[in-house]
Order: C-alpha cells, then sequence, then structure tokens
C-alpha cells in the first residue's frame, strides 16, 4: 500500500485556542505522526461549568501513542503548551522546544509534580530533529512572546511549513522575527502545503510593531498623577518590558503582581530573553512608596476572578489598594467570550474612583497575528502548492481560504478532527472522525460525552431533588419518602419538598406487587413523580437522585 502525507487537526481549527495538529506519513492505517502543540482554552459557566480547563482531542493522541515519534512546540502560550503535561500521561516522545518554551513548559511540569526529562531544549535553530519520517526545522517568527517559530517539516512526499502563531514586525522589541530571506531559502524547492494562522484575517489594515506601543506607554505614564496599574498577557515579555521602562522614565518604581507576572519575567531573565529589566519591588515595599512613583503590573488582563487585577477591582491585593486618582491601563486585547469578565473589572474599578483606559482606540496594545495584507505577503512568499488555514473559527478559516484563492492559491478548509491527504491535495472522510473535547474536572480528565457536564447544566437551569424512598413492613407495603430541593424556588404556599414526598409516597404505593419488589422500578416511578410535582408547583423539570432503603 502506498504511503501518504496527512494533517489531522485535533484543536484550533475551528475555534480560537487550544491548538493541537498531528503530521502523519506512511502506509494508510499504519501512519508515523508528530504533534505539534497541545494547548488548553478555558471554561465559561455557560457551557462548561466547574470545569478547569477544556482540552482538545486527547484521545486519537492516545489510540496512536506508539506510533507518535515526537511533539514539536511553536511557542509557550499556554492554547499551545497547556495540556502537553496531560498528552505526556500516554506518550512516551520527546517534546522539542526553542530555549524560553522549553522553560516554561519544564516549569510547568515541575509545579505539577511531572517528569521533565523528556523536553528536548533546541540549542540551533536551523539545525533538523529528526522524528520517524520527519525532519522538523525552528523557523524564527515575531509574535507576542519570545522566540515564536514556524516549522519547516521535510518529509519523503515534500516539504510543509506549519506558521504556528505570527505576525510581520520588523522590530519587534525582544525575540526573533519573521526574516524574508530566510522564508524564501525555506521554501526554494517547492512548498507542498503552508498551514497558516486565521485569527487576524478579518483585520484589513497592515499589522502594527510592537515597538509602536513603548511611546504611547511612555506618555500615559508621564501624565497619570497618581499610581498606574497595567495589565497585558503575563507571556508578553516585550509589552512587560516597554511598560516597566516606560514607569521608569517617568520616575515609578515597578512591582509585579501576580504569579504569571513573576514566573514569565523569572523566565525571561533565565533565557537571557529580558535584559536591563528595571529592579522591582515586592508588595510589602509598594505601602511605603508615594502614589505617584508607583507602577504595578498585574496579571489578569481576560477578567479572571483570581487573578491580581481582579482583586484589585473587588478591593485589594495583599495589602494593596487603588483609589480615586490612579489609573488602569488594559494593554491588551480581551479575547472573545471573556467581555463579561473584563467589563466586571472595569466596572469595580469605577466604582472606586479608578481612571480605566482600555485599548478600544487602537494606541496601547499591537495583535500578535498577522492581518490580512500580511498573510498575502506571506502567501506571495511561500509560493506553496496549497494554503491550509488554520488556528481560527469556522468563519476565520472559510475568510483565510478565500484570501488564498483571490491570491491564487488553492485552498481547503480542515476543521478539528478531519483528516486531509496533503500528497492528492484531498479530504480523506473516510479516515476522519468526530473531534471529542476532553475537560480537566478537579483532578480528573473527563470527555465531553461523559454527561458529567450535561448533568451539572442541567442542575442549574432546573435544580436538583434528591428522594429518599423507605420500603418496610412483611408485606413490603408500608411506603415513606423523604425529598430535599436544591436550586429550586419555594411555591407561594405550602413546601415543595413535602409536597413532591407524598406524591412520590402516593404514586410508589399504587404500584403493582412486583414493581415494589424491583428497586429501579421504584426509583423511575419516583422521579417521574418528583418533576410532575415540582413542574407543577414552580414550573421546573429538575434532576432527581433517588435512594431505595428496605427494612
Amino acid at each position: 500500500m502506498a504511503d501518504r502525507l496527512i494533517y489531522v487537526p485535533l484543536g484550533g481549527a475551528g475555534e480560537i485556542g487550544m491548538n493541537m495538529y498531528a503530521y502523519g506519513y506512511g502506509p494508510v492505517g499504519s501512519e508515523r505522526y508528530i504533534v505539534v502543540d497541545a494547548g488548553v482554552t478555558f471554561p465559561d459557566m455557560d457551557a462548561t461549568p466547574g470545569v478547569e480547563l477544556v482540552l482538545p482531542d486527547l484521545g486519537w493522541a492516545r489510540d496512536r501513542a506508539d506510533r507518535i515519534d515526537a511533539v514539536f512546540l511553536t511557542h509557550a502560550h499556554e492554547d499551545h503548551i497547556g495540556a502537553v503535561p496531560f498528552l505526556l500521561e500516554f506518550v512516551d516522545a520527546p517534546v522539542h522546544a526553542r530555549r524560553f518554551t522549553a522553560e516554561i513548559l519544564r516549569r510547568k511540569l515541575d509545579s505539577n509534580a511531572l517528569d521533565a526529562s523528556l523536553v528536548r531544549e533546541v540549542p540551533d535553530a536551523r539545525k533538523a530533529v529528526k522524528a520517524g519520517p520527519f525532519q522538523v526545522r525552528f523557523l524564527s517568527v515575531s509574535h507576542s512572546v519570545p522566540e515564536a517559530s514556524a516549522l519547516v517539516l521535510d518529509t519523503p512526499a515534500g516539504r510543509i511549513i506549519h506558521t504556528g502563531d505570527f505576525k510581520l514586525d520588523d522590530n519587534p522589541v525582544l525575540g526573533g522575527r519573521l526574516v524574508r530571506k530566510e522564508w524564501a531559502k525555506a521554501a526554494k524547492g517547492g512548498i507542498k502545503a503552508l498551514m497558516c494562522d486565521s485569527t487576524n484575517v478579518f483585520s484589513e489594515a497592515p499589522g502594527r510593531s510592537e515597538s509602536s506601543v513603548g511611546p504611547e506607554l511612555a506618555q500615559l505614564m508621564e501624565e497619570s498623577e497618581g499610581a498606574v496599574a497595567a495589565t497585558t498577557f503575563a507571556s508578553n515579555i516585550a509589552r512587560l518590558k516597554q511598560l516597566a521602562e516606560a514607569g521608569a522614565a517617568s520616575g515609578r518604581r515597578v512591582a509585579l503582581l501576580g504569579r504569571a507576572m513573576n514566573r514569565m519575567v523569572e523566565a525571561g531573565l533565565k533565557t537571557g530573553m529580558l535584559s536591563d529589566f528595571p529592579e522591582t519591588l515586592s508588595p510589602e515595599d509598594c505601602q511605603s512608596v508615594p502614589r505617584r512613583e508607583l507602577l504595578l503590573l498585574t496579571s489578569g488582563s481576560q477578567g479572571e476572578t483570581r487573578a491580581a487585577s481582579a482583586q484589585l477591582a473587588g478591593g485589594s491585593y495583599r495589602g494593596i489598594r487603588l483609589a480615586r486618582g490612579d489609573t488602569f491601563l488594559f494593554s491588551s486585547k480581551t479575547i472573545p467570550g471573556n467581555e463579561t469578565s473584563v467589563a466586571r473589572v472595569i466596572n469595580r474599578l469605577s466604582e472606586n474612583g479608578v481612571r480605566v483606559v482600555d485599548d478600544s482606540a487602537g494606541i496601547y496594545h499591537v495583535s500578535g497575528h498577522a492581518n490580512a495584507p500580511d498573510l498575502s505577503e506571506l502567501h506571495a512568499l511561500v509560493n506553496p502548492e496549497a494554503v491550509i488555514p488554520m488556528h481560527g473559527e469556522h468563519r476565520h478559516l472559510s475568510a483565510h481560504a478565500e484570501l488564498a484563492r483571490r491570491n491564487g492559491f488553492e485552498s481547503f478548509v480542515v476543521t478539528n478532527g478531519q483528516m486531509f491527504d496533503i500528497g492528492a491535495r484531498r479530504h480523506a472522510p473516510q479516515c476522519s472522525s468526530e473531534p471529542l473535547r476532553y475537560y480537566l474536572d478537579g483532578t480528573r480528565i473527563i470527555h465531553s460525552q461523559s454527561g458529567v457536564v450535561r448533568d451539572r447544566l442541567r442542575m442549574a437551569r432546573q435544580g436538583h431533588v434528591a428522594v429518599s424512598i423507605l420500603v418496610a413492613g412483611r408485606a413490603k407495603r408500608e411506603i415513606s419518602a423523604m425529598a430535599v430541593a436544591f436550586g429550586l424556588p419555594p411555591p407561594e404556599d405550602g413546601s415543595l419538598q413535602q409536597e413532591i414526598a407524598e406524591s412520590v409516597e402516593a404514586s410508589v404505593r399504587s404500584a403493582r406487587g412486583k414493581v415494589l419488589g424491583d428497586d429501579d422500578a421504584i426509583a423511575s416511578i419516583a422521579r417521574n413523580s418528583a418533576r410532575r410535582t415540582a413542574e407543577l408547583l414552580v414550573g421546573k423539570r429538575p434532576s432527581v437522585g433517588v435512594v431505595v432503603h428496605r427494612f
């Protein structure tokens, strides 16, 4: 059977975040694989209440774990590396990353008491790493985190370029940049497919450089009368550097608030990504600094409830308070879905008299992703046989595919769980599957079809009733029931719990003798009775749990 080169997105192709992609080469059903990135996304109360993290289709990888030769990481964002600890529970393969990403991953594994020995730091990005039938080389790009890279994948069937997250920025403050000569060299000889970031495809203007933010930050720091607090993505240490330098230039002393901020700055200093970073204060030392001389760099740009930004908005963080006359800057973009949590922080700050400055005017933040004109430039530079959009919701992928076609390139939309035959340039539907989502729920990994979250959502919407039934007596006709209701409104008169208990007792007593000998049958009668009674009295059909006792 002939060998084939295939691509399978397992997360990130149909949504923003949770990126995970597989490439395979070999006979059908016996391909050897590499995995590119393994990220997470974060839950929301509407769809995934109580869940800690949402993970990509780890089951697909688990089923092929013995055929995965390596994992390659493009950069250190959580939506690209957050699921690696869970992947390594069943994939015994090296994880290759550049220095900064490797440092962040080792810290993550160490904090979870996991073995970091599989992490392989790539000392020379120009040198290819062999993994089964693949030869993989890192190619520098600009992004909002240091040492972001595209991947050049050489296979017996041809060469692929996987961009990862990138932008065109000739002056990125720190970290690498996309050097066009290097990309042209990588593209020489032909590219079978360009797997390309789609996040900013709807932005029609060319992207702005990270360095354009610095002067604006300096002016804001100089004009602000009281203390200044600023939040951004903790991994964007180029922005942290510019914020800290702007603060220092205006006579302010810098404090890092939040574990994520401290962790990223420590990693930046250790790996040499950060240099000349101003000396920082501890939160305790901030108490003795005049407010006009204080800059707080805070975690929680997306309104995370336990992060430093939300705690400051709610009152204080480790004894530090913001007050009337102070300024709070969001040097970040609100990720779709986080608008409510960010607005909550803004409103609480406003209630305390704090001036809030966001980036609605596009002054204090620039994106780390390529806009449409930059995507077109990269298409022309690489000149691939096909453009495969990735990293985006379906509307992003479709718009990117249309842009590529207008630029004269074949393009295909490949979403999570689908398999694409790169050599034949066609989908392979017979090998595709419906992608599963996995959840970190407490300390357990569950899949989205387990019903746990569905039950939780139903309880949140309809409430829950716990029913205990006692079946006693020689003839098993002595029936008594007790009900406890959770999350249900009380009726105008009478006790809902008592009404449900009486209804259940009556329904069970009216059952025939054989039914009374079957606990499952009794439980079914009790559930139906409890739901009917609750719906009649308060208009809700709750979930019902039943326990049958016999004496």
